[in-house]
């Protein structure tokens, strides 16, 4: 029921004239933050194997200033560069800096089970 309302007023959204002020407001509660454009174009670097403009991308995305969600996201990619990069101790810095942000995280069994960085974060999830 709530997604079809959402659908009909994003359409109407998109017909109003950004000079409302009212209306650009509405309209920046459903546009990512420059913060969410950034972490999203490190993750889109990481799959394509683009780790150090990653690593940069994701660095800023945080600093821009992420919700908690995305700040995990981004330190665990972060993690996930600096230990295919055999960077160990920058890895569990930033395993750290996620579970700081989230206790509960875990990570899913294709993530878990990799030979670089799954010892790596159970070994500082175990330690906290």
């Amino acid at each position: 029921m709530t997604r079809p309302l959402i659908f009909v007023l994003l359409i109407a959204l998109a017909g109003c004239e950004a000079t409302d002020p009212v209306m650009r407001k509405v309209q920046g509660l459903f546009e990512p933050t420059k913060a969410q454009q950034t972490l999203s174009a490190g993750l889109k670097q990481y799959e394509d194997g683009k780790y150090e403009q990653s690593q940069k991308s994701l660095q800023s995305a945080i600093q821009q200033g992420l919700g908690e969600r995305d700040r995990v996201t981004a330190y665990k990619h972060l993690a996930f560069i600096h230990c295919i990069s055999s960077r160990e101790r920058q890895c569990r810095e930033d395993f750290k800096k996620a579970l700081a942000i989230d206790p509960g995280m875990d990570l899913p069994p294709e993530e878990a089970d990799h030979p670089m960085w799954g010892r790596v974060f159970r070994s500082v999830k175990a330690g906290r």
